[in-house]
C-alpha cells in the first residue's frame, strides 16, 4: 500500500486576528482532486471556490445628463424574466436570481452539477426623479434603468464656470 504524504500548512491570520484554517484545507482538497481525476479519463476538477464564472453581485455604473440619471447593471446569464426592479420610498432595488444547470455524460464518468445564486442591490434615487417616468430595459446581459429627472429639476441645474487660479 503506498503512502500519502501531506503538506500541512500554516493558517494566516485575518484583519481581525481569527485564525482561517480553510486556505490550507482547500488547497489539501484540490490537489486530493487532481490526483484522483488525472487516472481515470475525468475531466480536471475545477471547485467551485475557483471559477470565475459564477454570480456574484454585479457591476452597477451611474450616469447623469440634463433629463435624467442612468443606472446599468451588467446581469450576463440571466433571464429578463428573473428580474426584479422596484421603486419604494425613494429607493430603487434592482433584484435577480440566476440558475444554471449542466449535465455531462461519458462512457467513464457522469458530471451533473447546478448553481443558483440571487442578489439584491438597493439604491437610494437622487431628488427630482419623476417616478411615473422611470423605464427599465433588458438587453444582451445588460439592464438600463432610466430615471428621468421632474420638469423643476431639469429647470433647477445651473453650469458653474470654473476658473483658472
Amino acid at each position: 500500500m503506498a503512502s500519502t504524504q501531506v503538506e500541512v500548512k500554516k493558517a494566516t491570520s485575518s484583519r481581525n486576528g481569527s485564525i482561517e484554517p480553510w486556505r490550507a484545507f482547500r488547497d489539501e482538497m484540490d490537489r486530493f482532486f487532481d490526483r484522483f481525476s488525472k487516472g481515470f479519463g475525468v475531466p480536471a476538477f475545477e471547485p467551485f471556490w475557483s471559477r470565475t464564472d459564477e454570480f456574484s453581485v454585479p457591476v452597477v455604473d451611474f450616469t447623469e445628463d440634463e433629463k435624467a440619471y442612468t443606472v446599468t447593471a451588467e446581469l450576463p446569464g440571466i433571464d429578463e424574466k428573473d428580474i426584479d426592479v422596484t421603486v419604494s420610498d425613494g429607493m430603487l432595488a434592482i433584484k435577480g436570481e440566476k440558475k444554471q444547470e449542466k449535465e455531462e455524460k461519458n462512457k467513464n464518468y457522469y458530471l451533473s452539477e447546478r448553481s443558483y445564486g440571487s442578489f439584491q442591490r438597493t439604491f437610494a434615487m437622487p431628488e427630482g426623479v419623476d417616478q411615473d417616468k422611470i423605464a427599465a430595459n433588458f438587453a444582451k446581459g445588460v439592464l438600463t434603468v432610466t430615471l428621468a429627472k421632474s420638469a423643476e429639476a431639469q429647470k433647477s441645474q445651473k453650469k458653474i464656470e470654473v476658473k483658472a487660479a
